[in-house]
Protein backbone atom coordinates (compact mmCIF):
# COMPACT_ATOMS: atom_id res chain seq x y z
CA UNK A 1 0.00 0.00 0.00
CA UNK A 2 1.38 3.41 -0.81
CA UNK A 3 1.57 6.17 1.57
CA UNK A 4 -0.34 9.46 0.50
CA UNK A 5 1.94 12.70 -0.09
CA UNK A 6 0.02 15.83 1.48
CA UNK A 7 0.90 18.58 -0.08
CA UNK A 8 2.06 22.06 2.16
CA UNK A 9 -0.70 24.12 3.70
CA UNK A 10 -1.00 27.40 2.30
CA UNK A 11 -0.23 29.00 5.08
CA UNK A 12 3.09 26.77 4.78
CA UNK A 13 3.38 28.21 1.00
CA UNK A 14 2.77 31.72 1.36
CA UNK A 15 5.57 31.66 4.68
CA UNK A 16 7.97 30.14 1.81
CA UNK A 17 7.27 31.87 -0.94
CA UNK A 18 7.72 35.66 1.77
CA UNK A 19 10.97 33.76 2.39
CA UNK A 20 12.45 33.43 -0.86
CA UNK A 21 11.17 37.30 -1.82
CA UNK A 22 12.97 38.50 1.14
CA UNK A 23 16.37 36.80 0.94
CA UNK A 24 16.32 37.24 -2.89
CA UNK A 25 15.72 41.48 -2.34
CA UNK A 26 18.85 41.30 -0.01
CA UNK A 27 20.66 39.90 -3.34
CA UNK A 28 19.02 41.97 -5.53
CA UNK A 29 20.07 45.11 -3.32
CA UNK A 30 23.60 44.03 -3.02
CA UNK A 31 23.99 44.15 -7.20
CA UNK A 32 21.81 46.93 -7.70
CA UNK A 33 23.25 49.48 -5.05
CA UNK A 34 27.14 49.67 -6.57
CA UNK A 35 25.54 49.96 -10.30
CA UNK A 36 23.49 53.08 -8.65
CA UNK A 37 26.83 54.48 -7.01
CA UNK A 38 27.99 54.18 -10.00
CA UNK A 39 25.89 56.05 -12.17
CA UNK A 40 25.48 58.54 -9.76
CA UNK A 41 29.16 59.32 -9.74
CA UNK A 42 29.37 59.08 -13.49
CA UNK A 43 26.37 61.72 -13.83
CA UNK A 44 28.37 63.73 -11.31
CA UNK A 45 31.43 63.70 -13.46
CA UNK A 46 29.55 65.06 -16.31
CA UNK A 47 28.06 68.10 -14.11
CA UNK A 48 31.74 68.87 -13.07
CA UNK A 49 32.53 68.95 -16.74
CA UNK A 50 36.00 66.82 -15.96
CA UNK A 51 37.03 69.19 -13.20
CA UNK A 52 37.32 67.34 -9.70
CA UNK A 53 38.24 68.12 -6.03
CA UNK A 54 39.98 66.44 -3.71
CA UNK A 55 38.04 64.84 -0.67
CA UNK A 56 40.32 65.60 1.94
CA UNK A 57 42.05 69.13 1.07
CA UNK A 58 38.64 70.08 -0.26
CA UNK A 59 36.80 69.54 3.28
CA UNK A 60 39.76 70.80 5.55
CA UNK A 61 39.15 74.05 3.60
CA UNK A 62 35.30 74.01 3.94
CA UNK A 63 35.06 73.19 7.37
CA UNK A 64 36.26 75.00 10.52
CA UNK A 65 35.52 75.73 14.23
CA UNK A 66 34.87 79.36 15.76
CA UNK A 67 35.07 80.02 19.93
CA UNK A 68 33.97 82.91 22.05
CA UNK A 69 34.40 82.63 25.91
CA UNK A 70 31.43 82.83 28.47
CA UNK A 71 31.18 83.08 31.83
CA UNK A 72 28.03 83.23 34.58
CA UNK A 73 28.00 83.87 38.05
CA UNK A 74 26.81 81.84 40.58
CA UNK A 75 23.43 80.69 40.44
CA UNK A 76 22.88 82.43 37.15
CA UNK A 77 21.85 81.29 33.66
CA UNK A 78 22.34 83.31 30.57
CA UNK A 79 22.01 83.11 26.83
CA UNK A 80 25.37 83.04 24.90
CA UNK A 81 26.59 82.71 21.14
CA UNK A 82 29.19 82.06 18.58
CA UNK A 83 29.30 83.49 15.57
CA UNK A 84 30.93 82.20 12.05
CA UNK A 85 32.90 84.41 9.59
CA UNK A 86 31.02 86.04 7.47
CA UNK A 87 29.26 83.30 4.48
CA UNK A 88 29.40 80.31 6.55
CA UNK A 89 26.87 78.61 8.29
CA UNK A 90 26.87 76.38 12.04
CA UNK A 91 26.48 72.90 11.49
CA UNK A 92 26.63 72.05 15.13
CA UNK A 93 28.03 73.67 18.52
CA UNK A 94 28.40 73.11 21.48
CA UNK A 95 30.88 74.20 24.74
CA UNK A 96 33.34 73.24 27.28
CA UNK A 97 33.06 74.23 30.81
CA UNK A 98 36.66 73.50 32.58
CA UNK A 99 35.97 75.90 35.55
CA UNK A 100 32.61 75.34 37.66
CA UNK A 101 29.00 73.47 37.56
CA UNK A 102 27.29 74.83 34.43
CA UNK A 103 25.12 73.22 32.47
CA UNK A 104 23.43 73.33 28.88
CA UNK A 105 19.38 73.83 29.19
CA UNK A 106 19.28 75.05 25.24
CA UNK A 107 21.52 73.92 22.34
CA UNK A 108 21.15 75.65 18.47
CA UNK A 109 21.49 77.57 15.51
CA UNK A 110 21.11 81.00 15.64
CA UNK A 111 17.89 82.29 13.50
CA UNK A 112 20.48 83.33 10.60
CA UNK A 113 22.11 79.93 10.86
CA UNK A 114 25.48 82.18 10.97
CA UNK A 115 26.39 81.24 14.19
CA UNK A 116 25.34 78.24 17.35
CA UNK A 117 23.27 79.41 20.69
CA UNK A 118 23.73 77.90 23.82
CA UNK A 119 21.70 78.64 26.80
CA UNK A 120 23.82 77.74 30.22
CA UNK A 121 22.74 77.35 33.85
CA UNK A 122 25.05 77.52 36.76
CA UNK A 123 24.47 75.12 39.06
CA UNK A 124 26.66 76.48 41.91
CA UNK A 125 25.55 78.69 43.96
CA UNK A 126 28.45 79.76 45.65
CA UNK A 127 30.85 79.91 42.27
CA UNK A 128 31.27 81.42 39.05
CA UNK A 129 31.48 79.33 35.93
CA UNK A 130 32.90 80.38 32.61
CA UNK A 131 34.54 78.31 30.22
CA UNK A 132 34.44 78.61 26.09
CA UNK A 133 31.23 77.90 23.17
CA UNK A 134 32.30 76.75 19.67
CA UNK A 135 30.40 76.97 16.09
CA UNK A 136 31.78 74.29 13.63
CA UNK A 137 30.69 76.36 10.49
CA UNK A 138 31.04 75.13 7.13
CA UNK A 139 31.33 77.52 4.25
Amino acid sequence: MRKKIHLPSPALTVALIALFVALSGTAFAAGVVPLAKRALLANNAKKLGGRTRGPASSVSALVGVTTAPWSLQAGQGGDFAVSCNAGEKAVSGGYDNPVGDAIALDTRPAPDGGGWKVYLGNLSNTAAASGTLYAVCVG
